[in-house]
């Protein structure tokens, strides 16, 4: 399981024109990709990690504030292009695979406290934000 978090001063996912979520104000943007093999124990760590992960400002984390957090599913994370101009996909987990996954992720950190906000699985969305700082983490298990 890979991420890709941000913090943000405010962000939102528009699928079809509609705002589908969203946070004004300080949070997290978290970019979250799916691999084969991913179970318990990675849904547990990311969320956690994602949760406590001191980036927000004055080296605060999500949950010492409670700030927002906004999960958009993002295959394209596990993309690999080294062999050629055309990126494979072959590490990333097929849609039946991750979207229960990614559905776990999001509903361990409401279980942690956090007010998650989400994208659309399999959507083509527009993800809008303002990178603050810019802080931007890659965290993997």
């Amino acid at each position: 399981m890979r991420a890709v978090v941000q913090r943000a001063d405010g962000a939102r996912v528009v699928v079809d024109g509609a705002v589908v979520g969203g946070f004004e104000g300080e949070g997290l943007v978290v970019y979250l990709g799916i691999t084969h093999g991913d179970g318990p124990a990675e849904i547990a760590w990311m969320a956690r990690k994602i949760w406590d992960v001191r980036v927000l400002r004055s080296e605060r984390s999500a949950s010492d504030v409670g700030a927002p957090v906004l999960v958009v599913s993002q295959f394209t994370l596990y993309g690999d292009a080294r062999k050629s101009r055309r990126p494979t996909w072959q590490a990333a987990a097929p849609g039946p695979v991750s979207e229960p996954v990614y559905d776990a992720v999001c509903a361990e950190l409401d279980r942690l406290g956090a007010r998650v906000e989400r994208g659309v699985f399999g959507a083509d969305m527009r993800v809008e934000s303002v990178n603050d700082g810019p802080v931007t983490l890659i965290l993997e298990r």
